[in-house]
């Protein structure tokens, strides 16, 4: 079982950075590959990004390609989206999420086992 709170959200001007931290409990961390959704209000979860368990691979959408980046810290059981000029349209509340299952490539939200609450990302214009 693994328990996966976010924090880090917050208003932020168009052209601006922020950096989302989600913290995990449990022994079994670094055994899991860790992801990053979104949510914008009448939209479905999205796909942001996702790392390996030992943070050596990751994957993005295409649109946040160049623009995020996750890394990992094993050792403090936490996973990170590092945003950088950020857009509107990157309005969303930003989950973590974890998969007990192998292979980085995961977009959907349906390969991840457990999820955390959520943290709102607004990007004004």
């Amino acid at each position: 079982q693994v328990q996966l709170v976010e924090s880090g959200g917050g208003l932020v001007q168009a052209g601006g950075s922020l950096r989302l931290s989600c913290a995990a409990s449990g022994r079994t961390f670094s055994t899991y590959v860790m992801g990053w959704f979104r949510q914008a209000p009448g939209k479905e979860r999205e796909f942001v990004a996702a790392i390996s368990w030992s943070g050596g691979t990751t994957y993005y959408a295409d649109s946040v390609k160049g623009r995020f980046t996750i890394s990992r810290d094993n050792a403090k059981k936490t996973v990170y989206l590092q945003m950088n000029s950020l857009k509107p349209e990157d309005t969303a509340v930003y989950y973590c999420a974890a998969s007990r299952s192998p292979g980085y490539r995961k977009g959907s939200i349906y390969e991840y086992d457990y999820w955390g609450q959520g943290t709102q990302v607004t990007v004004s214009s």
